[in-house]
């Protein structure tokens, strides 16, 4: 296990999240200058995809972070039995879910359970389909709807925040439902549709299109929102959230729905907009 990875594991992980979350809202214009010029230079963001493409012109870390892009960059997959990919980033894992079981990395996994932090909730997804997208600091940080659906309900899952990037997924067990975050459920044309946004060190904020942050600050018991007969339908390709802060999004299709789109595999680039997978006849 690398150095960082066990560090992980004594790291106050509030405590370091709470700064970061300071220092990315600070409108001191030297400060998030310096912040934006070292993640650009860093990391290599192509700020010429972006709305505004002058680092300058963000008031905030944050908001540079969270920036939109321009119209047109990103592109729906024609074939309308596509589900889509929500959002720029890699492909950490994604396949068949057997038996309630999502794979994490070799040797790794976790349940669908343990995901949605519900039995009843995961019990669609027994022998369904998963794609597990990791956000990377230079990829576009909103997250956008794979299929249209209507929203259910939110359930905020406080819990730890590791690292999610690629050696963190390997070494720490059950990664992605020990980490806090933000279950959405959806019903759509073909039935339940769970999209579940992970948090991970440094990264706690995640606001949704309806309800603004929807994680607190930090709170210690699951947390659910019902939307049920609010009418907050999204379709597909809109956007529905967004980090504030990079990390990972992973998308839970039921059984017997779809099959994934040819290619995919750990480490697959992918965009938005890109077919993740295609609704079966």
């Amino acid at each position: 296990m690398s150095l960082m990875t066990r560090l992980t594991y004594v790291l106050p992980h509030r405590l370091l999240s709470s700064l970061a979350r300071r220092l990315a809202y600070s409108d001191h214009p030297r400060l998030s200058r310096w912040l934006i010029d070292t993640v650009t230079r860093k990391f290599g963001v192509d700020l010429s995809e972006a709305e505004q493409s002058d680092p300058r012109a963000y008031a905030s870390f944050n908001a540079f972070f969270t920036r939109g892009l321009k119209a047109g960059i990103r592109t729906v997959d024609p074939d309308p039995r596509a589900v889509l990919m929500p959002a720029d980033g890699r492909i950490s894992q994604c396949g068949r879910i057997k038996d309630g079981c999502i794979f994490q990395a070799k040797g790794r996994s976790f349940t669908a359970a343990e995901l949605l932090a519900d039995t009843q909730s995961a019990e669609p997804y027994g022998n369904g389909i998963f794609a597990t997208v990791y956000l990377s600091p230079k990829d576009y940080h909103r997250v956008h709807m794979p299929w249209t659906g209507t929203l259910l309900e939110t359930v905020h899952v406080p819990g730890r925040l590791f690292s999610v990037g690629p050696a963190a997924v390997q070494l720490v067990p059950r990664l992605f439902a020990r980490n806090e975050r933000l279950v959405c459920h959806f019903d759509t044309s073909f039935g339940p549709m769970a999209v579940v946004m992970v948090g991970a060190l440094l990264v706690s904020g995640v606001e949704t299109v309806w309800s603004g942050i929807e994680i607190p600050r930090y709170g210690d018991a699951v947390t659910v929102r019902d939307y049920r007969g609010a009418g907050i339908t999204l379709g597909r390709f809109a956007e529905m959230a967004r980090f504030n802060y990079g990390s990972t999004v992973i998308v839970l299709l039921p059984d017997g729905i779809a099959e994934l789109a040819p290619g995919l595999d750990s480490e697959t680039a992918v965009r938005l907009g890109e077919r993740l997978a295609t609704l079966l006849p």
